[in-house]
């Protein structure tokens, strides 16, 4: 860790700039613009002493945390080799124990804190081991979230890519009410009609591709697609009896690819739809 112990002798610091906080600061790291500081760091007793901050970090951008406190309003803080990192059991100075890196995002902290040219310098930074431990674990899950969505992510461009392996022969959409995924009589009977439609072609396969109006969250439409295709699926397998062998893997798109404006009452009566393609793949169509 960095900052005042203090020492006299040369250093670089980072000073604060202004910034505005954004209201998504907590899920990301903010572009900062530094001002480099060249010059020696005055001694100790020559330095004022600034407000101590009790809050929580929000950001995290090299050698600067940013923590916001219960009134609502962020503080930027520079952090130095000497900054001292207390814990409720312990103390840790330096790198040898905690480093920077223990500094985390979500982490309620109590900051001591020095002036100079103009900005604030971390002299010691307390937190409770429990609080630790915590943000911690989120930071741990949310990296794994993370993986996991770029994983399906690429495997569902993977999936989607492959459509160019085959001839679409036919497509059949049905719709949804607002917010459902269960199936209307009319889709039950479209489901129908075009499994004996694919029955009917020589090495024919299905792709089913769940979709929404732009009514909600990007989460929630994303479950509600798949909600929506695997409703599609079950009843074309169990009920048409299409094989499952003979059906590509589902696939919920959400509000993309929107067949019509979500503008309009009608565009998003047409965008809340399961698309069924009847596919054949290039390297057998027509033998």
């Amino acid at each position: 860790m960095r900052v005042a112990t203090i020492k006299a002798g040369s250093l670089v610091l980072l000073a604060m700039s202004s910034i505005p906080l954004a209201g998504a600061l907590q899920a990301q790291q903010p572009s900062y613009d530094p001002i480099i500081v060249d010059g020696a760091l005055p001694d100790a007793s020559t330095m004022v002493k600034g407000p101590e901050v009790k809050g929580t970090i929000v950001a995290r951008n090299g050698e600067k945390i940013r923590v916001r406190t219960a009134d609502g309003s962020s503080t930027d803080i520079a952090i130095t080799d000497d900054t001292k990192v207390k814990t409720s059991s312990g103390l840790f100075g330096g790198r040898s124990k905690l480093g920077n890196e223990a500094l985390l995002n979500g982490l309620p902290v109590t900051v001591k804190t020095l002036q100079w040219e103009g900005g604030l310098v971390a002299s010691q930074v307390s937190f409770r081991k429990g609080d630790f431990k915590t943000a911690n674990m989120i930071r741990n899950g949310t990296e794994q979230q993370f993986a996991e969505q770029t994983a399906a992510t690429e495997a569902l461009r993977g999936r989607m890519g492959d459509i160019d392996k085959y001839n679409i022969k036919g497509t059949t959409n049905v719709y949804f009410d607002t917010g459902r995924w269960q199936l209307s009589s009319q889709a039950k009977s479209d489901l129908c009609a075009t499994a004996s439609q694919a029955e009917a072609t020589d090495n024919a396969l299905m792709l089913v591709v769940g979709y929404t109006d732009s009514v909600g969250s990007e989460e929630y439409n994303q479950t509600l697609s798949e909600k929506r295709a695997n409703s599609v699926i079950n009843y074309l397998q169990q009920q048409c009896r299409w094989k499952p062998y003979r059906m590509l893997t589902p696939t919920g798109m959400a509000e993309s690819d929107p067949a019509a404006s979500n503008d309009t009452e009608e565009g998003k009566a047409q965008n809340r739809r399961v698309s069924v393609n009847i596919l054949v793949s290039k390297s057998v169509d027509g033998l």
